[in-house]
């Protein structure tokens, strides 16, 4: 359980910081009206990424929404996996609970008798009964 609550906080701080960093890419992608690229300036884009500043962030989008459908999918995993564990509780409240209730193990089972259906045409005779000797 306690590997479970690690493994969870450090891929959801990676998944925030994915979720960043494409939030960042997709607003500086160019549009038709420039969009947040423009306030970079074209002539930088152009020469920290080259000539095609546009592959280079359209790259960079499809791995970060890679990266995104990954994480969120291990999540996703990981939670079911704490939930189905904190159902079940730890060895040491299987045990206690084990304790509590001895009655349920030592259970005498129940048996039923069945009894012979009744049928409305058949009359069953009956003998009469027989005076006790003195």
């Amino acid at each position: 359980m306690f590997w479970t609550n690690v493994l969870i906080d450090v891929l959801l701080f990676f998944f925030v910081i994915t979720c960043l960093l494409m939030c960042l890419v997709v607003l500086m992608q160019r549009s038709k009206q420039e969009g947040l690229g423009a306030a970079f300036g074209s002539g930088m884009m152009s020469d920290t990424f080259g000539a095609q500043t546009s592959a280079v962030l359209v790259k960079a989008t499809v791995w970060l929404a890679a990266l995104f459908f990954i994480f969120s999918i291990c999540l996703a995993r990981l939670y079911s996996n704490r939930a189905s564990e904190m159902e079940k509780g730890s060895a040491v409240q299987q045990e206690l609970l084990k304790s509590l209730s001895p009655a349920t193990t030592n259970a005498v089972p129940v048996t039923t008798v069945q009894t012979a259906p009744a049928t409305s045409n058949a009359m069953v005779p009956v003998a009469p009964a027989k005076p006790a000797d003195k």
